[in-house]
């Protein structure tokens, strides 16, 4: 007797009946993690606007080329920047408080709100501040650059015997602002920040305040205005790295201002501290300056506005590290940006960030990618451990799915019975249901784990048409 041979089993059938039957229960679980993600996305905002508008200074100042030096390292993070022409930092720190100018970062000299207040005469707002610091970036120095002919010119003379006006002696460096009373001194636009810095001293030194001449125009076109001998005196409020800093410092005729009171100013003043320019800082070759020079100077500062995405924060205080990371004339490596702030509250971003550098991630992942981690992690783990004992009514769910394949037979099998045992029952309508239910059966794909439940419905099935023929053969 040869022995039976069983075609193979196809696993493939049972598995996409596994599969079929869990895809419901999976889903739900999905769809509950997506409703989740998508709440915790609108409250947590993980992505913010890739624009950002900056208000820089007047062309050629310090903070124009900090801008310039921002927008590239901005736009590598997929952030587009536009760099805002303004009149300096008073006129930054305007904008910035204006809603509707759309300016969201600026460069604001340290102090500004103080001494701009003081030069309009507006009363202070009691209101909670808009505006938040990343901390300070740079050292802005006051420099007076005066002409070496003006100093000849304006310097006393002596009257000689008989009466005529002896030739000048050669004059001594000024050293304090009190010798240049006879002096036309540019002192910038009205919106910047050397006008209001300088008025301060001015007045402690009581400078007519004629002879102090605003002017709008460029910052270009003011120095130009010195080395022709319009003015006899130019003063900015600039970090060092400005081109036309660099230019005048190289001028020949043109001297830098010795502030010989630098530490009293800075007694007096709280918006200043004073600085030194370094002998031969300028050029080493050339000895330039020839000495030590005294100086006096503010802190610029990051400043936003209260509403910008954490993100945005985080991306500029990084971008400022690479920006004013390095060494300057006034200040050692890695000593700028920091956390100092002297008028608007330091962000809560700007806080982490000084404290503990970048995130982790940051330093290893794409910015974008970093920061969703960063501020999506808090709301993922709570919703995984929320999560895990959801997932324990997956294999219940999954259980009830495939017997409901086999149970919901029972239910036309169980009226086929009940009308087996009515009277007057067309047997024949009757078995042709059940074959019908029977065929049906012998479709339902069920994991081979299940098929007990199978056999059980078509061992019922038979049952019923044992009884169904028993009818049929007592009717004949």
């Amino acid at each position: 007797m040869k022995p039976l041979r069983l075609p193979p089993l196809d696993p493939t059938r049972w598995r996409l009946a596994l599969l079929s039957a869990s895809l419901p229960a999976v889903g739900l679980l999905l769809a509950l993690l997506a409703a989740a993600l998508w709440a915790a996305w609108r409250v947590l905002e993980p992505t913010p606007v890739k624009h950002l508008v900056i208000a820089t200074g007047p062309e050629g100042s310090a903070y124009e080329d900090f801008g310039r030096r921002y927008a590239p390292l901005l736009r590598a993070q997929g952030v587009t920047v536009e760099l805002r022409t303004t009149q300096g930092a008073g006129d930054n720190l305007a904008q910035l408080q204006d809603g509707g100018s759309g300016v969201q970062v600026a460069f604001v000299q340290g102090g500004a709100a103080t001494l701009t207040a003081t030069e309009t005469a507006e009363p202070a707002d009691d209101k909670p501040p808009a505006l938040r610091s990343l901390g300070s970036v740079a050292l802005e120095p006051l420099w007076l650059f005066y002409r070496d002919d003006s100093l000849r010119r304006l310097a006393p003379g002596k009257a000689a015997a008989g009466g005529k006006q002896a030739p000048p002696a050669p004059q001594a460096a000024p050293d304090n602002l009190s010798q240049l009373a006879a002096w036309r001194i540019d002192i910038g636009p009205a919106g910047g920040g050397s006008a209001p810095l300088f008025k301060l001293l001015a007045a402690a030194h009581g400078l007519p305040p004629a002879q102090l001449l605003t002017s709008d125009t460029a910052a270009v076109h003011r120095v130009v205005a010195l080395v022709q001998g319009q003015v006899d005196a130019l003063a900015l409020v600039s970090a060092a790295e400005a081109p036309l800093l660099q230019y005048l410092l190289q001028t020949p005729g043109v001297k830098l201002f010795d502030f010989a009171q630098a530490q009293a100013y800075a007694r007096r003043f709280a918006v200043l501290q004073p600085l030194l320019l370094p002998r031969g800082v300028v050029d080493l070759a050339a000895d330039q300056p020839p000495q030590d020079l005294r100086l006096v100077g503010a802190t610029a500062s990051l400043v936003v506005r209260a509403e910008l995405h954490p993100a945005l924060l985080q991306l500029l205080l990084q971008t400022a590290h690479q920006v004013h990371g390095g060494a300057g004339w006034f200040h050692r490596s890695g000593q700028f940006p920091n956390a100092s702030t002297d008028t608007w509250p330091l962000a809560a971003e700007a806080e982490r960030y000084h404290r503990s550098g970048p995130p982790w991630l940051q330093r290893t992942l794409p910015f974008w990618l970093a920061n969703f981690i960063d501020r999506m992690w808090i709301v993922l783990l709570p919703l995984l451990a929320a999560l895990l004992p959801l997932s324990r009514i997956v294999p219940p769910l999954v259980t009830l799915r495939l017997r409901s394949r086999v149970y919901r037979w029972y239910a036309h099998l169980r009226a086929v019975e009940q009308a087996l045992d009515a009277p007057g029952a067309d047997l024949s309508a009757l078995q042709e249901e059940l074959e019908r239910i029977d065929t049906q059966t012998e479709r339902i794909g069920l994991p081979l784990s299940f098929t007990n439940e199978l056999y059980d419905l078509r061992a019922h099935i038979e049952l019923v048409r044992q009884r169904l023929r028993g009818r049929i053969a007592a009717g004949r």
